[in-house]
């Protein structure tokens, strides 16, 4: 042991050979506290990954006020330091002989959540997705690099769009969506996705079968997310078009059949993620366990899904979907004129031309492998993880969904190409054109999708929007639940991100939740129900404010996966996404904080969703005018329809 410590000693690198320090961040947001970056250099500019020191600081203080005057050990020459408050507007670094000056430049606080809300209303006043999240990023930049636009705008290239793509998930997500449209276009072109329609055309014949078709496909797609806007939309699709249901319709029920039954899942790549945020916080406990006991309390989760099953078993809509609705209806138009799709239409139009003759089981074959592969994925770099003797929840706790999309797309994309090209239906130039002419319609979300990271990025680890808004929040015990809610949603809202909403949200509201145990005004049964809501309300906020943002990455997906207008899709589901949040509030989070038991919350939300449809929403065949009605198609009409 003794040598050991000798050994470790003699290894780090002289403090003496440390010629300069690099510190960041550049910026202060507000009042929070820094998140300090150090990194020592030697003469030539080159770091020093053998120093293993300390360093002194002059000028910080911890949270509780007292001076911070070391930090260390250094490793692989760098060394970060969370929750340091400045003194003054400058402090001192020291490692051996090199001293470092800290004079960040102060960003207001309320300067954090500017760029989201700059791309929410430009997207919505411009109905340009692309030009609204650029916006939103450059705005970011602009208040990093003192106001200069110029700098703001470089660093929106070579910084967050360079960043976002090059980042590992990222990339394995893009080249995932890529890879789908491939197949899509392969099975389009040999003609196995309309033999497929024409299939379940024989069995569901109506715009009521097609919608409940839509809504339970997304509910079979259960273990991914992404996975679920991806495969739901682009499958059921071709189908909808032929019932003239409108795309926004389509990339609605997509969006809230995908995170929705992905976050209450027992078994889904969001629960290996729930369950590690649970385990960082609650060392004695089980994350999986723990994750059980707050079920009941999804509220949103559950009442999203029974909302989207009544509105497509009714007909009914209200808002701007029941006009879009109603003009796909009356007039055969799927997306509003003028509307840009996020996939083009003219490559859609090109995936309804057949020119081969394969069966409906190719389509099911290649879709099924997909799935499968995934399924067997998420087992085996679950089982590598995890070690021997582990359960099916650790093993999907501990699997690398990114490795296994990639893997089942790439594998879906060959097991096509060879069963095309085996029953003769395209030969291998035809097939080839046909998936390069697939991932040619993705490439519009792809760039949707990149500038949605992009200014996530700028807001959760640059401007630090999460944390500000959290540290202007303090929610009173029996408020707890819904704050939560409301602030995981606000988050989520202008991140655009349920995850890093979560991973911001947990080690904050959970403690807090946790400490009630203290105040002997709240009932022990009070306490439980506060304590599993507010845990709930973090993932059901996430989801809820993921569904009224327009930069979600699920958000931007469905509208990929529907050939949906992504603007005309927020702005259809935006007044379904607040009823449902309202009542999730109102019947659920709400009462939880005076201890009532979440079934009988559940019970209530759901009477009051039925009311909502049955009495708010109006029926799609009853239009305004009388030609409304005779415009409704005829189930043979619907069948031969394009």
């Amino acid at each position: 042991m003794l040598w050991t410590v000798i050994a470790a000693a003699l290894a780090c690198a002289d403090p003496g050979s440390v010629a300069s320090i690099e510190v960041g961040p550049d910026n202060r947001i507000g009042d929070l506290p820094v998140e300090l970056t150090l990194e020592v250099k030697d003469e030539d500019g080159k770091g020093l990954p053998d120093f293993c020191g300390t360093a002194s600081l002059s000028g910080f203080v911890n949270d509780a006020g007292e001076p911070v005057t070391e930090v260390g050990p250094f490793r692989g020459g760098r060394i970060e330091v969370d929750n340091l408050h400045l003194v003054g507007e400058s402090a001192t670094v020291t490692v051996g002989p090199a001293h470092a000056r800290y004079a960040p430049s102060r960003v207001p606080g309320f300067a954090s959540i500017l760029p989201p809300l700059f791309a929410i209303l430009i997207a919505v006043i411009t109905r340009q997705a692309l030009f609204a999240l650029f916006g939103g990023v450059w705005m970011g930049g602009l208040f990093l690099h003192g106001y200069n636009p110029l700098k703001a705008l470089l660093s929106s290239f070579d910084r967050y769009l360079v960043d976002s793509i090059a980042n590992h998930e990222h990339a394995a997500i893009v080249l995932f969506t890529l890879a789908l449209g491939g197949i899509v276009g392969i099975l389009s072109k040999c003609g196995a996705t309309r033999a497929l329609v024409d299939v379940i055309a024989l069995r569901a014949k109506t715009r009521r079968s097609g919608l409940l078709t839509a809504w339970g496909a997304g509910l079979i797609v259960f273990f991914d997310d992404y996975a679920n806007c991806l495969l739901v939309g682009n499958t059921v699709r071709p189908f909808t078009d032929r019932m003239r249901i409108s795309r926004e319709k389509l990339s609605f029920i997509v969006d809230s059949t995908a995170a929705p039954i992905a976050t209450v899942a027992i078994i889904s790549t969001w629960v290996g993620f729930q369950i590690g945020l649970f385990d960082d916080i609650f060392k004695d406990g089980s994350g999986y366990s723990l994750f059980i006991s707050i079920l009941p309390y999804s509220f949103y989760s559950f009442l999203t899904l029974a909302f989207v099953f009544l509105i497509c078993f009714t007909g009914r809509d209200f808002g701007p979907m029941l006009r879009a609705e109603r003009r796909a209806l009356k007039t055969g138009e799927l997306f509003r004129p003028g509307s840009k799709p996020l996939m083009d239409p003219e490559l859609t139009e090109e995936f309804n031309k057949t020119e081969g003759a394969a069966p409906w089981w190719v389509a099911v074959v290649a879709v099924g492998s997909i799935v499968g592969i995934v399924m067997i994925g998420l087992y085996a770099t679950g089982s590598a993880g995890a070690g021997e003797g582990a359960g099916l929840r650790e093993i999907i706790a501990k699997a690398d969904p990114y490795a296994v999309l990639l893997w089942a797309s790439f594998g879906g994309s060959l097991i096509a190409l060879i069963l095309v090209l085996q029953g003769r239906y395209l030969d291998l130039e035809e097939a080839t054109e046909a998936w390069v002419g697939g991932v040619k319609a993705m490439v519009m979300a792809v760039l949707v999708l990149v500038l949605a990271w992009s200014i996530g990025d700028v807001c959760k680890n640059d401007l630090l929007t999460g944390k500000w808004l959290l540290s202007n929040l303090s929610p009173s015990p029996v408020l707890l639940p819904s704050l939560t809610f409301l602030g995981a949603a606000v988050i989520a809202l202008s991140t655009g991100s349920s995850f890093s909403t979560m991973a911001i949200m947990v080690p904050i509201a959970a403690p807090m939740a946790w400490s009630l145990t203290d105040d002997p005004s709240i009932s022990a049964a009070a306490v439980e129900t506060i304590r599993y809501g507010t845990l709930a309300a973090i993932l059901s906020g996430s989801v809820f404010g993921d569904h009224c943002s327009p930069i979600s990455d699920t958000t931007i997906m469905s509208s990929m996966s529907a050939a949906s207008d992504h603007v005309d899709h927020v702005r259809t589901q935006l007044p379904y996404a607040v009823t449902v949040g309202g009542i999730a509030i109102a019947t659920g989070f709400l009462p939880a904080g005076f201890g009532m038991s979440p079934w009988i919350s559940l019970a209530i939300g759901l009477v009051l969703v039925f009311l909502v449809v049955r009495f708010v929403a109006r029926p799609v065949d009853d239009g305004e005018d009388d030609d409304a009605a005779e415009a409704e198609p005829s189930d043979e009409e619907l069948l031969t329809a394009n």
